[in-house]
């Protein structure tokens, strides 16, 4: 195995020194996407420490986020970066001056509060492989423009996600364009890694896109007035289903209770996490604010939440800044995971197999003129899949 391979491999390295600076925290605001219109509903009032369901809370544990962040089966890892690139050039990179003492291809160091990563012109992560689990890519503010082994390709951003099963092998590039000449490029996103069942490793790889028009948004208002905004990219929330996940997601097995969900908290604002199945691993990233009530218990921001029972509701209060939040939720696959850079198989002899196959095949081969294609800046969001058949935001 080659040196390249292992860097550049995914968009937010497994490699634990690149990712703690791939993942830094917040260096300053990043613009919010627009949410789809909702009906506003008051829902009834959240548990408190004063209430008979408050005796019922989960155990919580509580740890400080890691690097990129820990998960549970059935995820990998979950990848958070928030940059603030400047204004971009011709090529829709940061410039020449903004580049000086980088490491050009291995820019993972947060300098002005950015990072290159592995592109040397435009940010982001040129062409790298992946076997074996599942890419959820969601888009909070700027954009992605994605290149693939099967022939697809997309720009995509401000609330869209992107689900991509490798499977049995796929090649792309994930590159971060800095379309504005004339202001900043803010890009936050989470990427996601979701775990395939060893039955489910080797199927054909899939390519989807979930604009955030389609994506349900839950606008809520709490006893107090106050707003929380749920945003449900995988598991339904009141009985509204958001898009389907490909077929061979473990989201799509029947019992898995895959939950992928954004919550945004106005200050004060107060909300139960509604119970869910028993024996599913539930997870929170307080990601931004200032303080988090959890289930009583004052929480600082950076932490990892673990409920340790998901069959009870979790009451969640934000102090006196606005609380963001990522849950991650499913039921464990409960199988060996061998992982190294790229791939993520049950058994070491599986890494070795898909370490050659790439090197003999390459999963495909590559079609696009570079490692790291971008489109014309005044493109706007849209998808061509592997079929032919383009799709755009409606």
């Amino acid at each position: 195995m080659t040196d390249s391979i292992h860097r550049r491999h995914f968009l937010a390295t497994g490699a634990a020194a690149a990712a703690a600076t791939a993942c830094g925290r917040d260096p300053g605001s990043a613009a919010g996407h627009p949410a789809p219109a909702a009906p506003t509903r008051r829902p009834s009032a959240p548990a408190s420490p004063e209430t008979p369901a408050a005796m019922e809370q989960p155990t919580v544990k509580i740890e400080q986020l890691s690097f990129p962040w820990s998960t549970e089966d059935p995820f990998l890892f979950c990848a958070y970066h928030l940059d603030a690139y400047p204004s971009g050039d011709e090529r829709m990179g940061p410039g020449t001056a903004a580049l000086a003492g980088r490491r050009m291809g291995m820019d993972f160091s947060r300098r002005d509060g950015w990072s290159m990563y592995h592109g040397r012109v435009v940010p982001g992560f040129p062409r790298h492989p992946h076997r074996g689990f599942e890419t959820v890519t969601i888009t909070r503010s700027g954009f992605v423009d994605h290149s693939d082994s099967l022939g697809a390709t997309a720009r995509y951003g401000v609330g869209d996600v992107q689900w991509m099963t490798a499977g049995e092998g796929i090649v792309h590039a994930e590159m971060f364009p800095l379309r504005q000449r004339d202001a900043p490029n803010p890009v936050e996103l989470f990427q996601v890694w979701l775990n395939l069942p060893r039955k489910n490793k080797m199927v054909p790889p899939h390519f989807s896109m979930l604009w955030h028009e389609q994506i349900p948004s839950h606008r809520l208002v709490d006893a107090g007035g106050k707003g929380v905004v749920v945003t449900t990219i995988a598991g339904a929330l009141d009985g509204r289903e958001p898009p389907a996940p490909p077929p061979h997601s473990w989201a799509a097995h029947p019992g898995a209770a895959v939950a992928i969900w954004t919550i945004e908290m106005d200050p004060g604002a107060s909300w139960t996490l509604p119970a869910a199945q028993s024996g599913l691993s539930r997870t929170l990233y307080f990601h931004r604010g200032d303080t988090l009530t959890v289930a009583g218990r004052s929480v600082g921001p950076n932490r990892k939440i673990r409920a340790l029972q998901s069959d009870r509701g979790l009451a969640l209060r934000a102090g006196a800044q606005k609380a963001e939040l990522l849950l991650l939720q499913g039921r464990p696959i409960a199988e060996p995971v061998a992982h190294q850079g790229p791939f993520v198989m049950n058994t070491r002899q599986e890494l070795m197999e898909a370490y050659r196959d790439y090197q003999r095949g390459g999963f495909g081969g590559w079609s696009w003129p570079s490692d790291a294609p971008v489109h014309a800046p005044d493109q706007g969001r849209f998808a061509i899949h592997a079929d032919g058949r383009e799709d755009a935001p409606s």
